[in-house]
């Protein structure tokens, strides 16, 4: 958790499970823990591919706040699951009372002598999850199907074999042959 002067952030990842054309969420919670109003802006290094909802906002004096990002749907797997986007946080003390409405880009101004914090955020890519496994959990790994010919001349397979069709077509055929 990063605990800057004015808002602390959780996580300070952002953490996308990625599949391909889909579009994923991550949440971000903004906390203030001090006695002022704090004015919040959010800004992606790649705008198009991700949607930040509120972008800008208010944190009322000993409160949190959520903050949801939206990666767009993707259509191609980045190498390695590799990401180089980030997010920029910037933070400022707002004035009393101020609501979401109040929050103008002239308070992030630092020129114009505006206290701005600035937290960093990158965007990291966690594997989906794997496809189940295919090994039965009764059948003892590496152990050979028993396929066997009756006395008509059928074919009898086990009914739970988990092995691929194409290992069975094999033995069909050798049990032919």
């Amino acid at each position: 958790m990063s605990t800057g002067g004015l808002l602390s952030i959780e996580p300070q990842d952002l953490q996308f499970p990625f599949e391909l054309k889909k579009q994923i969420s991550s949440s971000l919670q903004l906390s203030n823990k001090t006695d002022s109003y704090v004015a919040f802006k959010v800004k992606t290094t790649n705008p198009k591919k991700y949607c930040v909802r509120p972008n800008t906002g208010i944190v009322p004096p000993r409160s949190a706040c959520d903050v949801i990002v939206t990666m767009q749907a993707q259509r191609e797997m980045p190498l390695e699951l590799q990401c180089k986007d980030k997010f920029l946080l910037q933070s400022v003390v707002a004035s009393p009372g101020a609501t979401a409405k109040d929050v103008s880009a002239e308070m992030f101004n630092k020129e114009a002598g505006h206290l701005v914090e600035e937290s960093k955020l990158r965007v990291v890519y966690v594997a989906p999850p794997g496809p189940p496994s295919p090994v039965h959990e009764g059948s003892e790994e590496g152990e050979e199907p028993r396929v066997s010919l009756s006395d008509s001349g059928s074919v009898q397979m086990p009914e739970q074999s988990m092995v691929s069709g194409d290992y069975c077509l094999v033995q069909l055929i050798w049990l032919i042959f």
